[in-house]
């Protein structure tokens, strides 16, 4: 039985993603910084789908435990997921260095640190999928979340560097952009309801990639054209802009 390991499991996308996998027959190992708040989640997957379903602590930004959370998992997991993701507003972000350090630090310094444990033992395997949810808002930066984009920037080409690292060692890696999604972590914001997915979009998305080993993906087509204009437009004029 496949063995599917979920980081940031307490996520709406996380949630979703494990209930996609377990759906099709996989085991899930769910993986958060609070596992009391995935037990209903475990009790639901194991009795709905008949299959294992384990529930572990995980805390992204404690980086000096990542090799222990590994080591103990019973089962090796065949594919990992990367959920885990922190946006507050930009504004109380660049003023508090505090919150500064944990947008890094759960965006990209932690899912570094991890990936580089689980890459490793994947490589030494020579098997293994390794799926990254970015964002798109890490191919420009923004006045209005550079701070997060960047974080999610450092992510997007880390994912892309361990993807080409990893092709010589079997070991397949999927960056995920999926745009703007209806979750808590977006609670409050005025999204376009055009451009935003819900989070069983975003699973069925990862489940689609996973299986035909694509490289890059996003969850609603039209934000690669959306980016692509974005990103073409020149400096001198982007800079003017109130975005």
């Amino acid at each position: 039985m496949e063995t599917v390991l979920i980081l940031g499991a307490t996520s709406d996308i996380g949630f979703a993603i494990a209930r996609k996998f377990a759906s099709a027959g996989a085991s899930v190992q769910l993986a958060g910084r609070k596992p009391e708040d995935l037990e209903p989640l475990q009790s639901d997957l194991a009795i709905r789908y008949g299959i294992p379903c384990g529930v572990y602590r995980f805390d992204v930004t404690d980086l000096s435990s990542h090799n222990a959370f590994y080591s103990a998992l019973p089962v090796k997991p065949d594919i990992t997921v990367c959920v885990v993701g922190y946006m507050k507003d930009n504004e109380k972000v660049i003023r508090d260095a505090a919150e500064t350090n944990r947008t890094i630090a759960t965006n990209f310094t932690g899912p570094v640190s991890i990936l580089n444990i689980i890459s490793a033992d994947y490589a030494a395997r020579k098997s293994g999928t390794i799926v990254g949810i970015s964002s798109v808002a890490g191919l420009r930066g923004r006045q209005s979340n550079y701070i997060y984009g960047s974080s999610k920037a450092g992510f997007t080409a880390y994912l892309s560097g361990l993807r080409n690292r990893m092709y010589p060692e079997k070991v397949h890696v999927v960056s995920v952009l999926p745009g703007f999604v209806n979750t808590k972590m977006t609670a409050g914001l005025d999204l376009p309801a055009l451009l935003t997915a819900e989070p069983d979009e975003v699973a069925n998305a990862v489940y689609k990639a996973v299986r035909k080993k694509k490289n890059t993906i996003y969850v609603k087509w039209f934000w690669r054209w959306i980016m692509l204009v974005i990103t073409s437009v020149p400096e001198k004029i982007f800079k003017k802009k109130k975005l």
